[in-house]
């Protein structure tokens, strides 16, 4: 069984952290620990004084915006399934992604809007019809250059959704000139963000009015990176065998068409499994290549 249910002392000694840093707060935060001592009480999460992402301040001083914040912490602290789930795949790509994000020149704490987005799974699918590590929606998908059809999807392809996430938040930056609208714009499209920043007259993500669900987006982002970055403060403790580390695998290049995966990864050394777990993004159990288009594929090391 994962740790990250055992809600005595690891909780406690991540409280009494944020207790000091707190420093006037800690002994509200000494009492709730005590209560987590002796009855495994469910209690307040306490916020921090200051908190940034990408480089950009939220007003956790203002009592909405607390609050906001409050609420998106409580529901990935104590859900508490999900969250574990995201510690153990997080080592699994935050390499590689934090890499893809940084070359394509964006925040790399965009990490945790794809957290948001997935949960670090590059199969997840929407009923919505969003798909992928970054649930692109396959219009959006295909106009920041991924190929989507019946045989190849590439919001599944962890790299190029990446990449082409990145190029649509540059560009929502360019035009809104904040990261935090860019994720807004992210979630309910440019025009969208657009329309409201000149309906309210405002470039302030925080000083503005949205719907429901953008309204609560760059919150649960925030709370997110709290829970990612200090999963102890909060209760979670994940050995180090317990996580879900990158896996080595080698790259070989096709352009030719396939009348059968499953017979192909079998010549390969692989199992049909195996190939679908690496290339997510094939869709297809054939792949037909008239114009003999090369195409990269991940397999696991021979055994």
């Amino acid at each position: 069984m994962v740790n990250g249910i055992r809600r005595h002392w690891p909780l406690a000694v991540g409280f009494f952290a944020i207790g000091l840093i707190l420093g006037s707060r800690s002994d509200a935060l000494m009492e709730a620990i005590g209560r987590i001592a002796t009855t495994n009480e469910t209690v307040v999460v306490p916020l921090p004084q200051k908190l940034e992402v990408f480089g950009e301040s939220i007003p956790v001083n203002d009592a909405d915006i607390a609050e906001a914040l409050s609420r998106e912490l409580h529901a990935n602290t104590y859900w508490h399934s999900n969250t574990l789930l995201m510690l153990q795949r997080r080592p699994r790509w935050e390499a590689r992604v934090r890499g893809w994000l940084r070359e394509e020149g964006v925040p790399e704490e965009f990490i945790y809007l794809l957290a948001a987005e997935s949960g670090f799974q590059p199969t997840a699918f929407s009923p919505s019809g969003a798909a992928g590590f970054w649930q692109f929606m396959p219009a959006t998908a295909r106009e920041h250059g991924l190929r989507v059809d019946t045989q190849i999807d590439e919001r599944y392809h962890a790299e190029k959704a990446t990449r082409a996430a990145a190029r649509y938040l540059k560009n929502a930056y360019a035009k809104t000139g904040s990261w935090f609208l860019a994720a807004a714009a992210y979630n309910m499209g440019l025009t969208g963000v657009l329309r409201q920043m000149e309906r309210q007259g405002e470039r302030n993500y925080f000083r503005m009015t949205w719907n429901e669900e953008t309204g609560r987006y760059a919150f649960r982002i925030a709370a997110l990176k709290l829970l990612l970055e200090h999963p102890e403060h909060y209760g979670y403790h994940v050995r180090a065998e317990e996580l879900w580390r990158e896996e080595s695998g080698r790259r070989m290049t096709l352009d030719s068409s396939v009348a059968h995966w499953g017979r192909w990864a079998q010549r390969e050394g692989v199992s049909y499994r195996e190939l679908k777990r690496w290339n997510p993004w094939l869709r297809e159990s054939f792949f037909d290549n008239p114009d003999s288009m090369s195409v990269e594929l991940e397999l696991p090391l021979k055994r």
